[in-house]
């Protein structure tokens, strides 16, 4: 782990895992130009429709036949995958806590792929060599009661039980843990520590298990099979629902 990094070192370095860690910045209290966006109702409106359309086209169907809840869970999913996997990279490589508000991060609406990200230049804070209990902490208090719960409570409106949003992010920080693994496998003791601190404490607590075989299981399902056909698509390798 570097003691002390530059934001330009963490950025660089964190973007090598893949899109959903690459992010860029911006001043704190400025307004990027377009084609950024806050992540405002409209701009979760019009993220919900499309991936509506996305897996009412991937079915066959019209978008009337899936249901709105289910496109939210989902689009919920990316989201706060999105959010997570740079924080959770930040957090191994530099023991780093990213935790801006909400209000203060900016996207661009595309389709297709994970929405680009900008952060403040002050998002991430903290540093050196804490225990992994203590970054555990400072994750779980200030980046997913704050501004992954305040995701989880602008998708809340569209249906989606909290028990599902719960679930929907600590897959995507399992998600996250696994690709920093398979990229950096001598950071996987820190990362699989500190994953399995983050599931135990709350919003996260209770969202997910462990299969006796040592398999990442969660105790809900993000919804996405009732997108097919039917209502019968396949399940996700961690669903609840998956035998």
């Amino acid at each position: 782990m570097t003691s002390n990094p530059t934001e330009s070192t963490v950025i660089e370095e964190i973007a090598w895992f893949g899109p959903f860690f690459a992010v860029q910045t911006h001043p704190p209290g400025t307004h990027p130009s377009e084609p950024w966006q806050s992540l405002s109702r409209p701009l979760l409106d019009a993220r919900v429709s499309d991936v509506r359309d996305r897996l009412a086209a991937a079915g066959g169907q019209p978008p009337a036949a899936v249901e709105t809840r289910v496109a939210a869970s989902v689009a919920h999913l990316g989201l706060a995958a999105r959010l997570v996997s740079p924080a959770l990279a930040a957090a191994v490589l530099h023991g780093l806590v990213l935790a801006p508000r909400l209000a203060d991060l900016w996207w661009q609406p595309v389709l297709g792929g994970p929405l680009p990200l900008s952060l403040p230049d002050d998002a991430f804070t903290g540093g050196g060599e804490g225990s992994l209990s203590r970054l555990a902490d400072d994750l779980s208090s200030r980046l997913l009661d704050g501004p992954l719960r305040e995701l989880a409570d602008a998708m809340a409106r569209f249906s989606v039980s909290r028990h599902i949003l719960w679930g929907n992010t600590a897959s995507a920080v399992n998600g996250a843990a696994t690709m920093i693994t398979a990229s950096r496998p001598e950071v996987t003791a820190r990362t699989r520590a500190l994953t399995a601190l983050l599931l135990e404490r709350p919003p996260l607590r209770g969202a997910s298990a462990r299969t006796p075989g040592g398999a990442y299981r969660r105790r809900s399902c993000c919804l996405i099979y009732r997108a097919a056909p039917g209502r019968k698509g396949a399940l996700c390798g961690d669903c609840a629902l998956s035998r």
